[in-house]
């Protein structure tokens, strides 16, 4: 199944990604001094800002990884709030993914769809042609740009309904990387 290899392929990159993620964290947090990182205080312990900046990377295209944040959950919180912080930053995800739908209902006539489409999204147009709605999954569970990929599902008018749908795997992902970026917490 040519679908199947596609989804393989991008989940090793995912979990590939994981790994110098984690490694970097590990490796920080164990040589580097704490109060390097000092200037970043103000910034890291204001939620409502974190937050904020998590909301304007997953509408534009996930340009920061989630797997930061997740990071940042748990290098901050008790494991209660940390299961608290992952579901919302999940929440936040996937709803960024249903307004990327949106966007690619509403302005896929607009010149700045036609923009996005032809530089961001293009190479992810031919997958869609190739993989049709089987996208939407491996979007949610990879690395590959789910909102991105949401807007030009969008565009095609698939139905609403299915998109959703599918869309849920993208919980999955925070499942497992949550418990994966905890344990690694934990452990180191």
């Amino acid at each position: 199944m040519k679908g199947g290899n596609f989804l393989f392929r991008n989940l090793l990159k995912g979990f590939a990604w994981l790994v110098v993620i984690i490694g970097a964290f590990i490796l920080i947090k164990h040589n580097v001094d704490v109060d390097y990182f000092e200037w970043l205080e103000p910034i890291y312990t204001n939620t409502g800002l974190i937050y904020l900046i998590y909301l304007i990377s997953e509408v534009i295209f996930g340009i920061i990884p989630p797997e930061l944040f997740m990071i940042w959950a748990a290098t901050s919180f008790e494991l209660t709030a940390f299961i608290f912080h992952i579901v919302f930053l999940a929440i936040f995800s996937y709803l960024a993914g249903i307004l990327g739908f949106g966007i690619g209902v509403f302005l896929n006539k607009s010149l700045f769809f036609r923009v996005s489409k032809k530089r961001i999204l293009g190479k992810y147009e031919k997958y869609l042609l190739e993989y049709g709605v089987f996208l939407v999954i491996v979007a949610a569970v990879t690395p590959v740009p789910f909102s991105g990929i949401s807007m030009l599902v969008g565009s095609i008018d698939l139905p609403f309904r299915r998109y959703i749908i599918f869309a849920l795997f993208r919980f999955l992902r925070f499942i497992v990387y949550a418990f994966i970026v905890w344990e690694a917490n934990i452990i180191y």
